[in-house]
């Protein structure tokens, strides 16, 4: 056996040394370069071009008017392609752009669907453009006149105007370019999100004045409110009338604390059953007011009184985690994550009543009464910060976008603007009653990552963070001057107010023009039957007075006092008039 297998590998190579000397016999006599004669002995893939030196190229280089063999091979009977196209083989028929990686083999031997698997599950980065067969490439390469997508779809759209199309979705001017277009503004606007335009607010932009800024040509001039006095130099604004203290609710009861954090003390040794809650404090009366969100009552206590002792007010429902206080219209409003929905009570406990309903996740209410503006934060599925009338009504959408978990807000009245926290994102954040002149005032800080409470009061915001357990302040207009009391150590700090007496809406206060509005429905009518009266005898007397003067008959004397009687009738026998819309900022307890 063991001889047989000898004998049969011998045969097997004397065999081989045959053909090769034959093969050299052939090479010597024919004179055949030796590349054609091994490429007979090479084979291509399918997907290749096979050289007819016996190189494999991809059959994309085939007929691309480039030697990628090197003996022109590949460029040989090319057929007259566009470009973008694709030849299958030599001699074989183009294939157009649209056929290339379509999903359908055009190609005999498939080549037009070769490399293509991928192409639809690749995610293009931002540097790059997407081609329509999901192919990658630089996004410079986008309109340049050349194909440099397989499908040429780099190549399309780029004769379009998108400005004609509803302006490019610009609020004021559309700019076509060569790629593309931009959203332009006025002078004197300037562009937001990239699309709308906003006039521009020198004071806003400048932020240096704390109240009241008045601009004038190129200057600005900084003033403040009544109770406030202008620190010289600077644009900041001191209140006056004593010195103002922050509370902040905690599990362990309320505590007392001066603006920087020290001095703090506890104001009640009630402790709060379940997590702290929101507080809010009524200046006027010198009152708090506060919750917790697994209790379902809502609690107050005098400052004033000697044992601080806690009162329960109403019982509401679980889950508030917002307050606010109207001391003008003496209302508390609250919100709720149980309901969903914003709630309303007046301070002495009657009338509670829901005013806003289907909201996702309530966080927090804020109350402007002198101009009758109410604001709440949502940061359930569709996070936002909105806006409506005391009663609940004409209710409009503030903040929509950029904005992930608002937790606490407040209002900068002097200003008209409104503050707030945001969870996730880390920042601080501000807008005016309009919401125009958005602006990110503080950013992350180590004090930030789960904010509970906000205040503003003079130049700085105050807020609690309940991962560090501390209170912190930052000035308002930019950020700066952090000041961070950890004094609280492992409790757990949660809403947060700011008592001074300069902080209480009282109507002595109020602008002229808000001092108009505030009239009731029965002083209006009151008003109206006097301005009637005086109006009958006035045009009575008038009568009386032609009459003697100028000899008019009796009778007619008495038909035009009767037709003008008449006519007067309704104004006088139908009851009280219909009372016409208040101007903007009027607001009762009728009201809600």
């Amino acid at each position: 056996m063991t001889s047989f297998l000898r004998d049969t590998a011998l045969e097997d190579a004397e065999q081989s040394m045959g053909n090769l000397s034959l093969l050299l016999v052939l090479i010597c006599v024919l004179n055949l370069p030796l590349t054609e004669v091994f490429a007979s002995f090479q084979k291509c893939r399918s997907e290749e071009f096979s050289c007819k030196n016996g190189r494999c190229l991809p059959l994309n280089l085939r007929c691309d008017g480039v030697d990628h063999c090197g003996d022109s091979s590949d460029e040989s009977a090319c057929f007259d392609c566009n470009t973008g196209s694709l030849h299958c083989a030599a001699a074989a028929p183009c294939i157009n752009s649209p056929s290339i990686c379509d999903g359908k083999p055009d190609c005999p031997d498939g080549a037009d669907e070769n490399g293509c698997t991928d192409l639809d599950t690749k995610v293009c980065s931002k540097s790059e453009f997407t081609c329509a067969n999901g192919q990658c490439v630089s996004s410079s390469w986008r309109c340049d006149h050349s194909n440099d997508c397989l499908d040429g779809s780099d190549e399309l759209g780029c004769d379009l105007n998108e400005c004609e199309y509803d302006n490019g979705g610009c609020s004021h001017l559309c700019v076509d370019l060569p790629l593309g277009f931009i959203c332009d503004c006025p002078s004197g606007m300037r562009l937001v999100q990239d699309t709308h335009c906003e006039d521009v607010d020198h004071c806003l932009d400048s932020d240096v004045c704390d109240q009241i800024c008045i601009h004038y040509n190129t200057s600005l001039a900084c003033e403040c409110q009544d109770g406030y006095d202008l620190t010289s130099g600077t644009g900041q604004c001191k209140a006056t009338g004593g010195e103002a203290h922050m509370v902040v609710c905690t599990h362990e009861g309320i505590k007392w604390m001066d603006l920087y954090g020290s001095e703090e003390r506890n104001i009640t040794s009630w402790v709060i059953m379940g997590s702290p809650g929101p507080i809010a404090a009524c200046n006027a009366k010198n009152e708090l007011y506060w919750a917790s969100p697994d209790d379902d009552r809502i609690y107050r206590i005098s400052v004033d009184s000697s044992d601080h002792t806690p009162s329960e007010l109403i019982k509401a429902s679980t889950g508030i985690l917002g307050f606010a206080v109207d001391e003008l219209h003496e209302h508390l409003y609250w919100v709720s994550t149980s309901t969903h929905g914003l709630h309303v009570v007046s301070l002495n406990g009657s009338d509670q009543k829901q005013i806003i309903s289907g909201l996702s996740r309530p966080t927090a209410v804020a109350v402007q009464p002198l101009i009758g503006y109410l604001f709440w934060a949502d940061s359930g599925t569709s996070p936002r910060i909105e806006r409506a009338r005391l009663d609940g009504h004409h209710r409009i959408a503030l903040i929509t976008s950029s904005i992930r978990h608002p937790v606490a807000i407040s209002l900068d009245i002097p200003r008209s603007l409104l503050y707030w926290a945001d969870s996730s994102l880390h920042t601080i954040s501000r807008v005016a009653f309009d919401g125009k002149h958005r602006k990110t005032v503080v950013e992350s800080n180590g004090y930030l990552d789960r904010p509970f409470g906000l205040a503003v009061f003079e130049s700085h915001v105050y807020w609690s963070d309940q991962l560090t357990n501390s209170t912190c302040s930052a000035n308002k207009h930019n950020g700066k001057e952090l000041q961070v009391s950890q004094k609280h150590g492992s409790v757990l700090p949660a809403g947060l107010a700011i008592l001074q007496p300069s902080l209480r809406h009282a109507d002595q206060n109020l602008p002229p023009s808000e001092t108009k509005a505030t009239l009731t429905d029965s002083d209006f009518v009151w008003i109206l039957f006097l301005t009637v009266f005086l109006s009958l005898l006035l045009v009575g007397a008038v009568l009386c007075w032609r009459r003697s003067e100028f000899g008019v008959p009796r009778s007619l004397s008495l038909i035009r006092h009767m037709s003008f009687k008449e006519s007067q009738d309704p104004l006088l026998v139908t009851g009280p008039p219909v009372a016409h819309e208040h101007k903007q900022g009027t607001h009762t307890g009728s009201e809600l």
